[in-house]
């Protein structure tokens, strides 16, 4: 799967579609950045008149999450991954569109190169930043990726 905007949309409808559903969308990605939009609305708001926690959280991963994937196929390489870990500070209530942003394709590239050559799994902090449409950061989530090299079925 070559990884545009359009071709992570289709994977969230078939492998997320709690996120689909709630509106996430991926609005473009290439080997630095990914950026993912989320409009306040009726399926994923909260009592207090704003978007829910747990959606940001999936707009917020999806745009870490993606680049992880984008870089894993670009290596050639089976590779898991999984979330560690995450911390999330709310700075704002998150309503009308929302854009989170993760710049940190550089880091996760480098993770990916050392656990291929040492193959033991290693671990990267990726940034996600929810600005609304002023401009104003809402939210800023960070993960804790881990990568691991699979192991082929003869090596083990």
């Amino acid at each position: 799967m070559d990884f545009t905007a359009g071709n992570i949309n289709k994977f969230l409808f078939f492998k997320l579609p709690s996120a689909f559903l709630c509106g996430v969308r991926a609005r473009g990605i290439d080997d630095q950045k990914c950026e993912v939009t989320v409009r306040h609305r009726w399926i994923n708001q909260n009592p207090f008149q704003s978007m829910y926690f747990a959606v940001q959280a999936m707009a917020a991963e999806l745009s870490t999450g993606a680049l992880v994937m984008n870089h894993i196929r670009k290596s050639g390489h089976p590779i898991s991954m999984l979330v560690a870990q995450n911390k999330c500070t709310f700075t704002k209530k998150a309503t009308g569109k929302i854009v989170f942003s993760c710049q940190d394709g550089i880091k996760i590239k480098e993770a990916i190169k050392e656990a291929l050559a040492t193959g033991e799994g290693q671990t990267c902090w990726m940034t996600s930043i929810g600005t609304n449409e002023n401009g104003e950061v809402v939210s800023e989530m960070l993960f804790e990726w881990t990568v691991k090299p699979k192991q082929r079925e003869n090596q083990r």
